[in-house]
């Protein structure tokens, strides 16, 4: 399996994505700058998207609302529509999001041992490079 980008005259279509190289397609959708932090939001307990929102602090409504329907899409979260005045939308974990919060805290795990290393070995690059 190869990690490389496939030339653009061979990128895939949305139906043979999945095909292709399933790390990169998962850790694409994944790896973005909120899903894990909503992941880990939800990992205790379902949410409105209000509590969500306050939960995170510093996303925007439109990306809350953008990633949460790709969490969705994935099969990571499931969204429960009530049907009441006004509408209350409930997001929680599916079965498959409950899954990925075990190798999600292992990576988290790392990522607090080893920022430390990771910060000083970058400003050690950039005194060499200078």
């Amino acid at each position: 399996m190869s990690l490389s980008s496939p030339s653009s005259s061979s990128l895939p279509s949305p139906a043979t994505a999945e095909q292709t190289c399933p790390i990169r397609d998962v850790l694409d959708r994944i790896g973005d700058q909120w899903s894990l932090l909503i992941l880990d939001a939800l990992g205790t307990r379902l949410m409105r998207f209000n509590a969500l929102h306050r939960e995170i602090g510093d996303v925007s409504k439109q990306m809350l609302s953008r990633t949460l329907k790709r969490l969705e899409q994935d099969g990571f979260i499931a969204r429960t529509l009530y049907p009441e005045v006004p509408p209350r939308v409930e997001y929680e974990l599916t079965p498959l999001g409950r899954s990925f919060l075990v190798p999600m805290k292992s990576l988290v795990a790392w990522a607090d041992a080893n920022h430390a290393h990771i910060c000083a070995a970058r400003r050690d690059y950039e005194r060499m490079a200078a």
